[in-house]
């Protein structure tokens, strides 16, 4: 275990992460029925609608969390740099709980706006996390 305590933050990022998916599924499901669907129902295609928003957040985080949770284990199997993995993935959770505030609240327009910044720093910290991986085992 002695070999991972370097990466504290990232592990505990990662279970963060997990943590809030976890948390999320069943109010999703609660939102929907609130909203007069069943819980596996998708919404309608309406940013406008915040049940639709509340449904997307939730499905972009687990769109994207098996991406977060491979590259930071790659990176740190690699060995690459803790300092440079534990901010990248601290970054990374801190960038969906933010994406996940903006887009539930409507924050912004559907595209181009927030949201989409917010996105991309969570995916751009992904892509680090696998390059940093990638360098440490070349």
């Amino acid at each position: 275990m002695e070999p991972f305590l370097a990466y504290g933050h990232a592990i505990v990022a990662m279970a963060a992460t997990a943590l809030f998916g976890l948390v999320i599924n069943p109010l999703t499901a609660v939102a929907k029925m609130n909203a007069g669907q069943v819980s596996g129902a998708t919404p309608a295609e309406d940013y406008g609608d915040k049940t639709y928003r509340f449904n997307r957040a939730y499905l972009n985080l687990t769109e994207i969390m098996g991406f977060f949770v491979a590259a930071t284990v790659a990176a740190i199997l690699a060995g690459a740099d803790p300092t440079w993995v534990n901010w990248l993935a601290s970054i990374f959770f801190v960038a969906r709980l933010v994406h996940f505030v903006v887009h539930y609240g409507g924050i912004g327009p559907m595209n181009f706006g927030p949201r989409t910044i917010v996105f991309t720093v969570g995916w751009a910290c992904c892509i680090v996390l696998a390059a940093l991986a990638i360098f440490a085992i070349l």
